[in-house]
């Protein structure tokens, strides 16, 4: 069931392409806000583990519950935009992050590991709510322009994203002159920034894009209104079921290798030595080279094609696992040139499987497929999570950059395989 177009987006239908770009300029002021408070967490939450848990084995656990949540919570976005639009979607989601962030913090004071893993599931509603407004950007885009429109949402993560990490060691201070841990500090920063998100979609995300994309084609089916230089595409008559495998394909495996290596490299860092602030720098460079290069990438996968910028992905990938594996444990700059390429080659994935998945489904059920194939992101995520702390305790460092590397490999021929199919 499909929720009729509101009132205030019957009112603009006549000018879609203006509400797409008042659309993209809310989307990016709260992709700023929710990449704050993405990379907070992401920084210090194998840190908190391992600080709790006194062992090295079981630190991969919070990237895993938070990955786990927010499979829980991309599904329930997708839904919830699929019958009442993507602004009530959105701001719920940023909502049920910040709840988690109070959470963990909570966890951190008490010293209660159950409560922190808890807390950390629920938290992960701010990462897939992050991921899924790209989304909400490509809804009133040409079909020729919706990379691009992807780009420009994923992009406006980087400054929130770069700066949440290096927020770190100042928000551990902070927290400390409150009475609370200082690994829990950066909680503090990323429930701020996920409430602050929800509050900017709740309020001016209006008109609702996936509503107006969908009385647009009302009106275009009727001949009520001309055909816009918008999003009222349909899908491709012929992709089908194998576009959605194949961009489900690139998106689930480019995340499983990305969040495996990035979970343990704080960890690696830490027991060479490396402080919080310094992991935090790296950790910064990845998450900036995750979102920085959208506008460059969006244009390549409009113009030279969804599935070569997705083989470029797998190549990418496989250069990160090997350099970090080859990179000395005391070498920042060589760790974070491979944590750059881990995060390019994600951004490139992410982009070109986004793009393939929006010009597949129509707009009838397109929310709620979107919704499952994040999901399967998720839950991609959160294996890579759980198992990299147990492979590293087992195998190391090394081992775990090289299996991902390969992994990365085996990326190209499935791609292939998967496009000569359709």
């Amino acid at each position: 069931m499909t929720s009729a177009p509101t009132a205030d987006t019957t009112a603009r239908i006549s000018d879609p392409a203006q509400a797409q770009r008042h659309i993209l300029r809310v989307l990016v002021a709260s992709q700023i806000l929710s990449g704050a408070g993405l990379a907070a967490g992401v920084t210090v939450g194998a840190l908190l583990a391992q600080d709790m848990l006194g062992t090295t084995s079981l630190s991969g656990l919070p990237s895993a519950l938070f990955t786990a949540g927010s499979a829980l919570t991309a599904a329930v976005v997708g839904r919830v935009s699929q019958t009442r639009g993507r602004r009530p979607g959105l701001a719920t989601g940023y909502l049920t992050g910040a709840i988690g962030s109070a959470g963990v913090i909570a966890a951190a004071v008490l010293d209660n590991p159950v409560l922190l893993f808890v807390a950390l599931f629920v938290y992960g509603a701010g990462t897939a709510t992050n991921l899924q407004a790209r989304y909400a950007g490509a809804d009133l885009a040409a079909r020729g322009h919706r990379a691009r429109a992807v780009s420009t949402v994923l992009v406006a993560t980087t400054l929130g994203g770069v700066t949440g990490p290096n927020l770190a060691a100042p928000a551990g201070t902070f927290a400390k002159h409150l009475g609370v841990p200082s690994l829990a500090g950066p909680f503090l920063l990323s429930g701020t920034a996920y409430a602050l998100a929800a509050l900017v979609l709740a309020v001016w995300l209006r008109p609702d894009p996936l509503l107006l994309a969908r009385a647009v084609a009302r009106a275009e089916e009727t001949g009520a209104a001309p055909h816009p230089a918008g999003a009222a595409d349909a899908a491709d008559p012929g992709e089908g079921r194998g576009g959605v495998v194949l961009g489900a394909l690139v998106m689930v495996l480019t995340q499983l290798v990305m969040v495996s290596i990035m979970t343990m490299t704080p960890v690696h860092m830490h027991d060479h030595g490396h402080g919080t602030a310094t992991s935090g720098l790296v950790i910064a460079v990845h998450i900036g080279a995750m979102y920085l290069p959208s506008p460059l990438t969006g244009r390549l996968v409009d113009r030279c094609g969804r599935t070569k910028v997705a083989l470029a992905s797998g190549v990418t990938l496989l250069a990160a696992g090997v350099l970090a594996a080859a990179a000395p444990g005391g070498s920042v700059a060589l760790l974070a040139l491979a944590l750059g390429l881990l995060g390019l080659g994600w951004n490139l994935g992410l982009v070109s499987g986004t793009a393939i998945i929006t010009d597949t489904v129509p707009l009838a059920t397109r929310a709620r497929t979107q919704g499952m194939v994040d999901v399967s992101i998720a839950i991609a995520g959160a294996t890579g999570g759980m198992a990299s702390g147990i492979m590293v305790a087992a195998t190391g460092y090394p081992a775990l950059a090289l299996t991902g590397g390969a992994l990365a490999l085996a990326l190209l021929p499935a791609i292939a395989a998967t496009a000569y199919r359709r």
